[in-house]
């Protein structure tokens, strides 16, 4: 029925950080979207849900099934770069590293990006991954057009000017409209950025928050439970050439100190909690002050082998100091504190329908626990705090917020669920975790 595409048995599938597991029935791995939509058009005839993964970077559920998988990976292809225009017309299942590599090859960048490249294209875009600063929206913005497999099996392309709604909602699609198979991203000229990273301390970030969200284009900073002072970095475009060797030298350092040595602290408290304070500590005394000059993509991401597991909430951004001092509060009162550093950056607000930005300048509060350890509780009591300010959590990252809670929080809910409705008619794409953040769509 598929021709050359091969469909077998699935022993079971597990995502990066090892907390979500599921055993679909079949896996498909489509070499075309014709072939993807062939698929998905005989599961919707058989009743067979169908989820579709990338690299499994997303924390929660999102991408499982006990259905039918689709492994995107082999839709990966460059197809084309427009160098006049800026755009690129890409193919889903590619992985933000391969992307930035080759764009790169090819005198191109994307303007922002968040600080991990694992993700295919299409995961971090329906999820909503963003990186920093407020003139720059999450990487979703930067879609120009987009080909989608509905739940019928049709293939649609979708832009501004074909199926606009469509296009609209689908850039944060949370794999509920369909599946993904190639995009039209825009793309800047290559560019270099100079970070400066100090240590600073937390309290002066806070008070001066304004100043802070606005101190460079690219701001963020990490801080450690247990310490006052924060690792802040700055970036900021430059005409200035890498910095060479002490560019390659400190993303060795990064290996090192943020992988290898990391890990082995994380590995510690998690055998010997006593050590707790002592490596808390120690990991704060671990950020150096430092400048650097590097190619773009090489400075918005960072190598990340330690894995765990996160949270992370969009707020508005002038609610971030008192948001923050309350989370500080939650953790000093806990007897099992973490130690892994809790990020805060900032981005801009747009008009995507489920963009955890939408309508708002927005900011960034995310939280980590090694992987083993048991994160319900702190997880728990910053979500409690986050949902007073209208809190919007990652859709690709961990929380607990039904559709319930999460509607009043989104202005233009009832389009998307319209959308919804026609885009997946039967219910082709529902899986436990959609269920329970957009509610049954009642087919």
């Amino acid at each position: 029925m598929f021709g050359p595409m091969r469909r077998r048995r699935q022993r079971g599938h597990t995502n990066w950080a090892g907390n979500q597991r599921c055993r679909p029935a079949e896996t498909l791995r489509p070499r075309s979207a014709g072939e993807l939509a062939r698929a998905v058009a005989d599961a919707h005839d058989r009743g067979l849900r169908v989820k579709a993964v990338g690299s499994g970077h997303s924390f929660t559920g999102t991408a499982m099934t006990t259905g039918l998988l689709v492994d995107v990976g082999s839709l990966a292809r460059i197809e084309t770069v427009d160098t006049d225009s800026g755009r690129a017309m890409v193919g889903a299942g590619i992985t933000l590293a391969t992307l930035n590599r080759e764009l790169h090859r090819r005198g191109r960048a994307l303007p922002n990006l968040g600080d991990i490249d694992a993700q295919t294209l299409a995961g971090a875009t329906a999820t909503g991954t963003h990186g920093t600063g407020l003139d720059h929206g999450n990487l979703s913005t930067g879609i120009a057009g987009l080909e989608l497999v509905t739940g019928t099996g049709d293939l649609l392309w979708c832009d501004r000017a074909n199926n606009a709604d469509v296009f609209a909602a689908a850039r944060v699609g949370i794999g509920a409209l369909g599946i993904i198979t190639r995009l039209a991203v825009e793309t800047v000229p290559s560019f270099n950025l100079r970070t400066v990273e100090s240590v600073e301390p937390v309290a002066d970030l806070l008070a001066d928050w304004s100043g802070f969200a606005t101190s460079s284009e690219h701001p963020e900073f990490f801080w450690v439970p247990g310490t006052r002072r924060a690792l802040v970095k700055r970036s900021d475009r430059t005409a200035a050439d890498p910095s060479g060797s002490a560019s390659t030298r400190r993303r060795a350092e990064k290996l090192l100190v943020e992988n290898l040595a990391f890990g082995a602290a994380m590995r510690t408290v998690r055998r010997f909690p006593s050590t707790r304070d002592r490596v808390q500590r120690l990991v704060g005394s671990a950020a150096t002050a430092s400048v650097h000059v590097d190619a773009s993509h090489r400075v918005f991401v960072t190598p990340r082998h330690v894995r765990f597991v996160e949270m992370e909430y969009g707020i508005p951004v002038d609610a971030v100091p008192e948001a923050f001092e309350r989370v500080q509060a939650l953790v000093a009162g806990m007897t099992d504190p973490p130690s892994f550093p809790i990020e805060v950056r900032v981005s801009g607000g747009d008009d995507i329908p489920l963009s955890t930005a939408q309508g708002r300048a927005t900011g960034w509060i995310a939280v980590h626990r090694y992987r083993g350890l048991e994160y319900e509780t702190y997880f728990d009591g910053v979500e409690a705090i986050m949902a007073d300010y209208s809190g919007r959590p990652h859709w690709g990252k961990l929380h607990d917020r039904t559709a319930e809670s999460l509607e009043p929080v989104y202005p233009r809910w009832a389009e998307f669920a319209g959308i919804r409705a026609r885009t997946d008619p039967a219910g082709t794409f529902r899986n436990d975790y959609l269920d329970r953040v957009l509610g049954p769509d009642d087919s």
